[in-house]
């Protein structure tokens, strides 16, 4: 079998890529928003709110209104929107970037490895675009009296705590977000791989509601995987926004603390709630994302 050319991709089919990231992970994540709030709260006050996720819903809502639920809309929806781009953007430019310096057939040799080393990549950048976002959402949820949204929320933080406090999150951001990513382009693109081999039909053949099919079933896949990887790390970063570092104490010693008090039951706190929400939010993005290319008129990434 000859091997396939590796296609050339120029910064606007790039920033196309990033594009139809940011529009696949903002809308998701913001349409999310309502059920974020009651797991962050359920993470940070598990004795208030220990009546499941159902029993949580109703305690926010007849404490403070329906208008709770949308806490932190604002900075969730640019946060992920800037994460998706970097992420799904950075992605397809470290997996072609790598394809091309190892040469085709070694790549193809070693895909996990390459399907590993772009996820990581591209979600190194993406954290350090999300980080001050995320901050400034769990401080909204958390304390809902800080500020009355993004705006307000994000100056108060930088004028009273400095720049600094906006990356208090970042090591617990890459420990959790990190092995997601890598969870979720791995798992979702073997997925692929294992559909697309079952039907009988060539890919470049299938309908494309039957490639969003595709999307769909691997993107769930891909999403359980990743939420069931980084779950406890999700549990500590609500638990370091809210808890005070020790004079002189690192962000790793905070860590180290945290997760000897939460011990293993407690760091899978809320499991059942986030494999719904990152199963139900991986399997759109996917979807969004890969119709989304067609419509913008993208070349095909590369496939190994």
């Amino acid at each position: 079998m000859s091997t396939p050319s590796i296609p050339q991709f120029t910064i606007g089919d790039y920033a196309s890529f990033a594009l139809a990231g940011a529009m696949g992970c903002g809308v998701t994540h913001g349409a999310m928003t309502p059920i974020d709030v009651v797991k962050t709260r359920i993470q940070l006050e598990p004795t208030v709110y220990n009546k499941g996720m159902i029993g949580s819903f109703r305690q926010v809502i007849s404490a403070e209104g329906a208008g709770a639920l949308l806490t932190g809309l604002g900075p969730t929806v640019l946060g992920y929107s800037l994460q998706g781009a970097f992420k799904f953007g950075g992605y397809e430019l470290f997996k072609k970037t790598f394809i091309e310096q190892l040469g085709y057939d070694t790549a193809k040799s070693y895909k996990n490895g390459v399907y590993i080393g772009s996820a990581a990549l591209a979600e190194f950048f993406a954290d350090i675009a999300l980080c001050p976002l995320e901050a400034t959402r769990i401080r909204l949820v958390s304390q809902p009296t800080f500020a009355n949204g993004l705006i307000g929320g994000f100056s108060r933080i930088l004028k009273e705590e400095g720049v600094g406090s906006f990356y208090n999150g970042f090591t617990p951001i890459l420990f959790k977000q990190i092995p997601y990513n890598i969870a979720k382009f791995l798992v979702y693109e073997r997925a692929a791989e294992a559909i697309y081999g079952a039907i009988p039909t060539p890919k470049s053949e299938l309908s494309s509601t039957a490639a969003t099919g595709v999307n769909l079933g691997a993107g769930i896949i891909a999403g359980c995987a990743a939420a069931i990887v980084s779950q406890p790390a999700d549990t500590l970063l609500s638990k370091v926004n809210k808890t005070k570092k020790a004079p002189g104490q690192s962000t790793v010693g905070l860590l180290i603390q945290l997760a000897k008090q939460l011990g293993v039951t407690g760091s899978f706190a809320g499991l059942p709630t986030r494999l719904v929400m990152v199963g139900t939010l991986t399997s759109l993005q996917f979807t969004i994302y890969g119709s989304l290319k067609k419509t913008l008129n993208c070349p095909p990434a590369v496939d190994l």
